[in-house]
């Protein structure tokens, strides 16, 4: 079953990829807003569909697509002594290197209070201010 939401119209396009940053407060009283904060917040998407209907929208200028997306792999690093199957909580690292690659999945945007289970173990990573890192996906 395909899971649809809600996009602004002038950015729904077939492979898209987009973090689900949450409702907005203008969103309060639209009818639409149960298809619109469906998703998991701070989650990515891919758009794999986007169907010929729109709707009104006073935050997407105006309109609104209707999509069906599938949630993607949290894709994060841990410390190495975290092993597959373990059950972990997320922390940011303390780091400020933003233009260090590895830098946006260090730095993920999901529930920090929220306990993930190490799926696979990606790759060994080389963090350039001395972290002992695995690069990993977690499940829900």
């Amino acid at each position: 079953m395909a899971l649809v939401t809600l996009i602004g119209e002038k950015i729904a396009k077939k492979g898209l990829e987009f973090t689900y940053i949450g409702p907005q407060n203008d969103c309060k009283n639209c009818k639409l807003k149960t298809v619109c904060f469906n998703l998991k917040k701070g989650r990515k998407y891919k758009i794999k569909k986007v169907r010929n209907k729109k709707h009104n929208c006073n935050v997407h200028e105006k309109k609104v697509s209707v999509i069906e997306v599938e949630e993607l792999p949290i894709i994060t690093t841990i410390d190495k002594k975290i092993s597959k199957g373990a059950s972990i909580n997320i922390e940011n690292k303390e780091c400020d290197n933003i233009g260090c690659e590895y830098y946006p999945i260090c730095n993920i945007n999901i529930q920090k209070d929220k306990k993930y289970t190490v799926k696979d173990i990606i790759d060994d990573i080389d963090c350039p201010i001395g972290y002992s890192l695995n690069k990993v996906e977690l499940k829900d």
